[in-house]
């Protein structure tokens, strides 16, 4: 489900007409005419194909973001992403995004979070910096062991980028976009707790651990 996806090349003879309104349908959706045409005959036959399951784990993570005013979602459809904007707890309110991409295939990744910021205060680029750094110590002492890798990231200027593994077992794309929105819903609220000073590192570990160790998904 999570390994490469296998392409073959065919020939089709097809009315100009319905190549004409395919393409239109494909400028409008933002992709390829023979990517197009895969995703109408799965439908049409009912397939699951990588483009169908990150479209349902999509939906599913808008339903559940939609209701949060913490995380305010900007969805574009038929896109391989979305993303999410969180107002920090921070003086001036400065805006965090969060965008999650999942890939039509891969091996050892299903895509990738990006975390990213626009300051020109020190101080709170130095506040974020120290909230990236634990988090990915907490993320190397709970949960690299229980997914037997270490988990790629990347710290950027204002940006900080995190992979996403295949998760740790079989799921349904409910399940995954349900594993998605939590990472992020705990992500953002461990960082504006540290950023506000409500939590401190050994709080944050806390909570941090207690989601690793619920027995859910991991990714």
């Amino acid at each position: 489900m999570y390994g490469k996806v296998k392409k073959t090349l065919y020939s089709l003879l097809l009315d100009e007409d319905v190549v004409r309104a395919v393409d239109q349908l494909a400028h409008r959706r933002g992709t390829s005419r023979s990517a197009l045409v895969n995703q109408l005959l799965a439908e049409q036959l009912d397939l699951m194909t990588p483009e169908r399951r990150i479209a349902e784990v999509m939906q599913v993570m808008e339903s559940l973001f939609r209701p949060d005013p913490e995380l305010i979602p900007m969805v574009t459809p038929n896109a391989l992403s979305m993303s999410m904007k969180s107002a920090l707890d921070y003086k001036y309110r400065p805006t965090v995004k969060y965008e999650v991409e999942l890939y039509r295939s891969g091996e050892g990744s299903i895509g990738e979070l990006t975390v990213s910021y626009r300051t020109q205060s020190a101080e709170l680029l130095n506040a974020m910096g120290r909230f990236f750094r634990l988090w990915k110590q907490l993320e190397d002492a709970y949960l690299a062991p229980k997914l037997g890798h270490e988990v790629p990231c990347v710290l950027y200027d204002g940006k900080f980028v995190r992979s996403i593994s295949v998760p740790s077992r079989d799921c349904s794309a409910k399940e995954l976009a349900e594993t998605i929105s939590e990472y992020v819903h705990l992500f953002d609220r461990l960082l504006k707790g540290c950023l506000s000073g409500r939590l401190n590192a050994a709080e944050a570990e806390r909570q941090y651990a207690a989601h690793v160790n619920a027995g859910g998904l991991l990714i």
